[in-house]
């Protein structure tokens, strides 16, 4: 992509962000794209959101189940940014209105106690540096219409990025075996889906060793106190108003979204 096709592509996504209008799929205008063009929109709507005053305050690695990417019709995983606007609180109301087409996806939450910075991270270097583990919901969306991504299009999207729900209670990495955490998935009291972490890439830890190896060579350092979520544990399941969204992980405790009433905007 030259300059002016990198320009048009923030463009049309921002559009996307300030109508709450879907727009066609990216990769029709730009079928010759990259993965490394995509990252370049991502950055540069990142860029223009700090300058707007948001701050980057992690990152995600999505598409890293087979379930998900099965889902979404790819075959690799890929990045986003977690900026403080994406944060919400457990159990109070989430307007979602802020969403265009939401769906929510329950995570282990990596919260890091030091840097981490690639290329060459392994796992060893990786466990040492999260401080804590937390359970949590992902609101996923996606300003493709009706989900039609490539890995271009999602990509360019901040990797499909809506919102970030943390459960409050910390659990240290070492008191659990992150490959055999089972998960339950409730929407209004109704089972919906079940996993468990040796879904994300065989482990959550192996997720956050790629992001670390993966964004090192652009210049990016994982830093202390910033939030990793490393991948979905089920399918992504869809939200509308007025639900409430339960995760519950073995060894980590629940975390519950509530979003609100359609009235509520």
């Amino acid at each position: 992509m030259d300059a002016t096709e990198l320009r048009d592509a923030v463009a049309r996504l921002t559009r996307a962000y300030q109508s709450r209008e879907p727009i066609d799929p990216l990769v029709k205008t730009f079928p010759d794209a990259t993965p490394e063009d995509a990252y370049r929109v991502q950055q540069e709507q990142v860029r223009a959101w700090v300058e707007a005053g948001d701050a980057v305050r992690g990152h995600k690695v999505g598409l890293a189940s087979a379930a998900m990417q099965r889902q979404m019709g790819v075959d690799q995983p890929d990045y986003g940014h977690l900026t403080g606007s994406m944060f919400h609180l457990e159990h109070q109301p989430i307007p979602i209105t802020r969403f265009l087409q939401p769906r929510i996806e329950p995570e282990i939450a990596f919260v890091l106690g030091s840097s981490l910075r690639g290329p060459g991270v392994t796992v060893a270097d990786a466990v040492r540096a999260v401080d804590f583990v937390l359970p949590a919901l992902e609101i996923v969306d996606s300003r493709i219409r009706d989900w039609r991504i490539t890995l271009f299009d999602t990509i360019s999207d901040n990797a499909s990025s809506g919102g970030v729900v943390l459960g409050s209670r910390p659990t240290a990495l070492g008191a659990l075996d992150l490959r055999l955490a089972g998960c339950t998935l409730h929407r209004n009291g109704d089972l919906v889906a079940t996993g468990a972490g040796g879904a994300v890439l065989g482990s959550p830890i192996n997720a956050l060793v790629w992001l670390a190896n993966t964004v090192g060579p652009l210049g990016v350092t994982l830093e202390p106190g910033h939030v990793v979520l490393p991948g979905s544990m089920t399918a992504a399941q869809p939200v509308k108003p007025g639900d409430t969204v339960v995760a519950t992980m073995a060894g980590l405790g629940s975390v519950t979204a509530v979003f609100a009433p359609e009235e509520e905007k």
